[in-house]
């Protein structure tokens, strides 16, 4: 057989996964269950108890939540299956955005009494984004207060989702006991004395089967929507076959017209096969999806990367991380092979890079392996200038695949550390954060010393600094946490620079001429020439360019990173002789200052989501606290028994906020804070 029918072969039984989900709707206890009845673990941990695999960093044993994205893999039946077990805090979004870019499909996991949660929305329209087939599993159907079709009614309001129950539970909440396939018309129990691990199925008693009937007519039309043989059978009042059901729910799912839908209880150990069984019927394998197509570096071409072993290599490091010191680089294989040993290039950088190991990752746990290839996941030893985002390929066919969207952080902190050397170690391992997570951002003022740490909320800072501590022994003095600002202009104005000067042996001239406009909100900065710039020399060019976007880092109010602000280059003026490009950048960088001073400069603060779930009873104390903290209710509604409290409010007025709510509600309320927009100063 040939290499490439043995890859196919291989593709067609391998998944590549994630678990998506709210905090604390059991993606982590779900993912635990799954290594358990796939035999990759031999004793379930517990998140509660600090003994989940996936939670392996102690500050996720302590916190009970899952803050990296946790890679395994692992056996069910023929196939392979690799896991990601994302976050489901909000501060770690881009641990989510940049494992949905590398799966092929995803399991959106949903509580049966909370329903779609603000985060659970948040992954899902990432998980839109990134066109990834779904399908749900709605969990904790023990709970008191489960409600099975309130949770498929939320997906379908909330989510604009098309759930298609294939399994529904006997009973909710305390009367919960079994659950029906409504594809075999079976009911399905799982034996508490093996953890789950044995599982029988029955016929349906003639009560069960008056229960299941009306999901299953709803199945079945459904489906025969999709197919016209399944409605032909439908309207001759046939029953379609198990097989063809099962056919066409995955062609609908790959097209992302339906959304198979799972019920259970994964701390209780029931339906969790069932699901399994689900990521290999409805779930795609690598060559059921789209193939991502590259630009060839340098040039305009595009091509799409083909999901072959003996195709040129393309590949994207989604996730860096360190492992005892030792740089690893999460990769998925989009085409070609991998090998240890062998020298690559990495596009995006422009530098190449030897492979010296190859694993495959279970959770904190690595298996050595000597190649990777198109479909795998896998963790790289030795790529020392590899970044989030960046792509590595051959050097005969460079391949550029698009890079990971960036995220502005919304909140600093200041480091002071207690001497030099600890200084020097500090800036050691805060490079060594930053490498691993590119949502941290990290400067050093000069006057005072003081390292300024940003990130994403109190809580993404927060573990960075329990890191720094736990991790490398080092305890600067912490600042308190200060809001990140950004700077913007609110008319338009044109302003000339001109550098005409001598720096060493050498005189240099620029005359840069520019016209600054605002732009829309999140339209991000543009720079364009309007003048006629033929004949003008490519590096005076590049170099007014460059000098432009260099201002524009730093405004001309408070420093910041000036946003939404169109640049447009109206004139230039040469002398012979002493025209260069140091020049022209340096009077492109006082046009800007100049024209940004003149254009009505303003700042802008990070204004973030704000969303409380409250009993009723405290209603009126949540409204008067946010009042006093300066946010706007834009939305109240009643949901899974609770009121939620829909507002906008500026981060500089929300620290101790979720003291305050705990205090106001006796610590009754839900609280969910996600950045909305850079705005204006209210």
């Amino acid at each position: 057989m040939s290499k490439q029918a043995v890859s196919s072969k291989y593709l067609e039984f391998l998944r590549n996964i994630g678990v998506i989900a709210h905090i604390d709707a059991g993606k982590t206890t779900l993912t635990e269950r799954i290594l358990y009845y796939t035999d990759r673990i031999h004793r379930m941990g517990e998140v509660h108890e600090g003994t989940a695999t996936m939670d392996f960093m102690p500050e996720e044993q302590e916190r009970g939540i899952t803050i990296t994205s946790a890679c395994t893999s692992c056996q069910w039946g023929k196939h392979t299956i690799n896991i990601i077990d994302t976050p489901g805090h909000v501060d770690f979004t881009i641990e989510v955005e940049r494992s949905l870019r590398v799966l092929d499909g995803a399991i959106g996991v949903f509580c049966a009494v909370g329903g779609v949660e603000p985060q659970s929305e948040t992954v899902w329209r990432q998980s839109e984004k990134f066109k990834v087939p779904k399908l749900a599993f709605v969990n904790k159907m023990d709970r008191l207060g489960a409600d099975f079709e309130a949770v498929l009614e939320a997906m379908r309001s909330r989510l604009k989702a098309n759930p298609l129950p294939v399994v529904v539970p006997l009973g909710q909440g305390e009367e919960f006991y079994a659950l029906v396939d409504l594809v075999t018309m079976e009911r399905v129990e799982f034996d508490e004395e093996s953890q789950g691990r044995e599982y029988s199925r029955h016929p349906l008693t003639e009560d069960e089967l008056a229960f299941a009937q009306p999901w299953r007519e709803r199945l079945v039309e459904s489906v025969a929507d999709f197919d016209d043989d399944i409605m032909e059978q439908y309207l001759g009042g046939e029953e379609p076959s198990a097989d063809d059901i099962r056919r066409v729910l995955r062609s609908a799912t790959l097209k992302l017209q339906a959304v198979p839908v799972f019920a259970g209880s994964a701390l209780k150990n029931t339906g969790v096969q069932l699901v399994l069984d689900g990521v290999i019927d409805y779930l795609p394998g690598p060559l059921d999806v789209v193939p991502p197509v590259a630009l060839m570096a340098g040039t305009n071409q595009k091509r799409e990367l083909e999901m072959s072993p003996v195709a040129p290599l393309g590949a994207l490091a989604f996730k860096v991380f360190m492992d005892d010191g030792r740089k690893m680089v999460l990769m998925r294989i989009y085409s070609g092979e991998l090998k240890v040993g062998e020298v690559y290039r990495n596009v995006t950088r422009g530098e190449s890079e030897r492979v010296s190991r190859l694993f495959r990752l279970h959770a904190s746990h690595h298996e050595k392996i000597e190649l990777a290839k198109a479909g795998d996941i896998v963790a790289a030893a030795g790529l020392k200038g590899t970044r989030t985002g960046d792509t590595i390929a051959t050097q005969e066919v460079p391949y550029l695949l698009e890079n990971i969207a960036g995220y502005k952080p919304v909140i600093s902190l200041a480091l002071e550390p207690k001497n030099s050397e600890e200084g020097d170690k500090l800036d050691e391992v805060l490079d060594r954060y930053l490498q691993e997570d590119p949502t941290l951002t990290f400067v050093q003022d000069e006057e005072t010393g003081q390292r300024i740490i940003s990130g994403m909320g109190e809580l993404h800072l927060e573990v960075v600094i329990d890191r720094l501590r736990r991790e490398y022994k080092v305890s600067p003095r912490v600042g308190n946490p200060q809001v990140v600002y950004q700077e913007a202009i609110s008319q338009t104005a044109e302003a000339t620079g001109q550098f005409d000067r001598e720096l060493g042996d050498q005189h240099h001239f620029g005359k840069v001429t520019i016209r600054v406009a605002p732009r829309d909100r999140d339209k991000g900065n543009r720079v364009r020439f309007e003048m006629d710039t033929e004949g003008w020399p490519t590096q005076w060019l590049d170099a007014v360019e460059q000098g432009i976007t260099d201002s524009l880092l730093s405004g001309v109010q408070k420093g910041y990173p000036v946003q939404d602000v169109d640049v447009s280059i109206v004139g230039m003026e040469r002398r012979d002789g002493v025209s260069t490009p140091a020049g022209y950048h340096m009077a492109a960088v006082m046009s800007v200052k100049e024209a940004l001073a003149l254009a009505g400069p303003v700042l802008l603060e990070p204004i973030m989501h704000v969303e409380v779930n409250v009993p009723d009873a405290y209603v009126g104390d949540v409204i008067s606290l946010l009042g006093m903290k300066g946010a706007r209710v834009g939305n109240m509604f009643d949901h899974a028994g609770l009121k939620v409290v829909q507002a906008l409010a500026p981060m500089r007025k929300l620290f101790g906020f979720s003291t305050d709510l705990r205090s106001a509600t006796q610590g009754r309320a839900g609280l969910m804070l996600k950045f909305a927009r850079f705005d204006m100063l209210s």
